[in-house]
């Protein structure tokens, strides 16, 4: 029996359907577009569940979000980045679909895809870091991912890397977010370009290609998330890093840069190994999916 999963970004919200051998069915993105505010979302949300479960005929959803999520009321605490606060997204869902629903937060469910099918197999103790429209990291040790109090921890996106700089969502200065995310990236070479609608896929590309600016933008982005990265490596001692989101999913290339700064700033710490996820920028997506099929094994056998 088909499972549908999304995963809710600022940029775009990810959805798949699971079948019961473990092969995804299908694979489908649409535009978040916060903008629109909060509500606006949400029935976005809906709609694109409401689509995917109708096509797949499916018994169970799963769906993730960034911020502080609690996982036992099913509510985003806050996700800054689409304007929610104290939001019942597992209510409404399950109430629109008429299905059972897993609820939790995007990158542990990121961090539970990789370690049990991805690259974070193999491995005690290893970090999933995303870095897409947000940047946020889960820690996962023997095989389970280590939660946060009162639904919160691994904001790498969130710690300061550039006191009194430019605003975050968040209502913080500097934070490594408004360099490293994805969203930085492209406002970043838009402002020093004037182009506009350059995503972080093709800005890494014109990068490789040899575009001065946007090999600039990038290496300014790599500098912080090494920096940052650094401290989470001096903290936890892991033995991988895991690197999903988009970053992650524009190919283990683009990690060298990111490897190299990292390891200059180590000096008795052990150098971990840095890979791609397997599955991307859909780690999280896929995670949903797992906690869905958990939740319907629970429900069928109660």
């Amino acid at each position: 029996m088909n499972v549908v999963a999304l995963e809710v970004g600022g940029a775009y919200i990810k959805g798949c359907v699971l079948g019961p051998d473990g092969i995804l069915r299908e694979r489908e993105r649409w535009f978040t577009r916060p903008e629109r505010g909060p509500d606006a979302v949400l029935e976005t949300v809906l709609e694109c569940a409401a689509t995917l479960a109708r096509r797949s005929r499916a018994v169970a959803a799963g769906i993730v979000v960034p911020g502080v999520v609690d996982d036992r009321s099913g509510s985003a605490v806050l996700a800054g980045a689409l304007g929610w606060r104290e939001m019942p997204v597992r209510g409404w869902v399950a109430e629109h679909l008429e299905m059972p629903v897993a609820f939790g937060h995007d990158v542990r469910a990121g961090g539970l895809a990789e370690a049990r099918l991805g690259a974070g197999r193999g491995s005690r103790n290893f970090l999933f870091v995303s870095v897409g429209a947000g940047i946020a990291a889960a820690w996962v040790l023997d095989g389970q991912v280590v939660p946060g109090g009162q639904g919160g921890g691994g904001e790498l996106g969130h710690l300061v890397v550039r006191p009194g700089g430019e605003l975050c969502h968040c209502g913080g200065r500097g934070c490594l977010e408004t360099i490293a995310s994805s969203l930085a990236l492209t406002r970043r070479y838009s402002l020093l370009t004037r182009w506009r609608g350059v995503g972080a896929g093709e800005l890494y590309h014109r990068a490789d290609a040899g575009d001065a600016v946007a090999r600039a933008v990038c290496a300014e982005a790599v500098e912080a998330l090494a920096a940052t990265l650094a401290t989470a490596v001096t903290l936890y001692a892991p033995e991988r890093l895991v690197i999903g989101g988009e970053l992650g999913g524009a190919g283990g290339g683009r990690l060298a840069p990111l490897r190299d700064a990292l390891a200059r700033r180590l000096t008795f710490q052990a150098v971990p190994e840095v890979l791609p996820a397997a599955f991307g920028d859909r780690s999280g997506c896929m995670g949903a999916a797992l906690l869905a099929q958990e939740l319907r094994r629970e429900v069928a056998a109660a």
